[in-house]
């Protein structure tokens, strides 16, 4: 009669295979969780943009304060998981049409390096 049971072979080859795997994803899901961590700023600053040109439709000018767009700092309205009020500015203003382009730089300890722009038309985020 035959014994229906792996070898140890058998199973140290499927550990190495599992191994290789794990070893291989994990550097593309680190990539993809500071992708995450953009979105939120991505957000922010597409909101942060709309306000502007908001405000530039109402007054024919852009303010670059954050009251005179709306948003209360004290109770949180630019605070996120990854970045907050103090990581967004708005770095370039187009007076003719409102347009803004804002820039990100995470100070959080948990927020991604770096500083991205989100361009003044919002078609580009680098």
């Amino acid at each position: 009669m035959r014994n229906k049971a792996f070898t140890l072979i058998e199973l140290m080859v499927v550990i190495l295979i599992v191994g290789i795997l794990a070893a291989a994803s994990v550097p593309l899901m680190r990539g993809r969780v500071d992708s995450a961590k953009w979105a939120e700023a991505n957000a922010t600053a597409g909101t942060i943009r709309s306000a502007a040109r908001v405000y530039f439709a109402e007054h024919g000018t852009v303010s670059k304060d954050w009251a005179d767009l709306g948003f209360d700092t004290a109770a949180g309205d630019l605070a996120g998981t990854y970045f907050g009020p103090s990581d967004y500015e708005i770095t370039s203003v187009d007076s003719a049409t409102g347009n803004v382009a804002v820039t990100v730089k995470g100070s959080k300890a948990n927020a991604p390096k770096g500083s991205k722009t989100l361009s003044q038309d919002g078609s580009t985020w680098q």
